[in-house]
């Protein structure tokens, strides 16, 4: 089964959790980051974070369902913003805390990085779920 813990002694984080522990004998999903295409492979959000990030957690949540999990089972996610200002990386954190991620909450680490795969690519998440028996 799964237990989120919040380390007491340490600063409290906001809306996820220091660590996730998954008893031996639960199905796991380490899923590939989760990009801001539309079904067709068009860019969504084109130069808007925010916008890809729903994007971003729209394809997620698809992928979640397709291996029998969802947005309430992810118990770890990274999460990349071509961005080095701190006020752009808040605003996609709003959006992942909207999402239902932050049920759990799930432990999480929030990244500013140069580029990412797609061109005009600003926003990708890769997650851990667990993946529940009876659904």
């Amino acid at each position: 089964m799964l237990k989120r813990i919040t380390v007491p002694t340490l600063f409290p984080p906001p809306h996820y959790a220091h660590a996730s522990i998954v008893e031996a004998g639960t199905r796991l999903a380490f899923l590939a980051g989760s990009v801001p295409l539309d079904a067709e492979g068009k860019l969504v959000g084109e130069g808007d974070p925010v916008r890809q990030a729903q994007q971003v957690l729209v394809n997620l949540d698809e992928q979640l369902h397709a291996v029998g999990s969802d947005l309430a089972h992810v118990v770890s996610t990274d999460v990349y913003v071509v961005s080095a200002e701190p006020a752009v990386l808040s605003a996609v954190w709003d959006v992942v805390e909207a999402s239902g991620l932050s049920t759990g909450p799930h432990s999480s680490t929030l990244i500013g990085v140069a580029c990412l795969g797609y061109s005009g690519q600003l926003v990708e998440i890769t997650a851990t779920a667990v993946v529940p028996t009876e659904r």
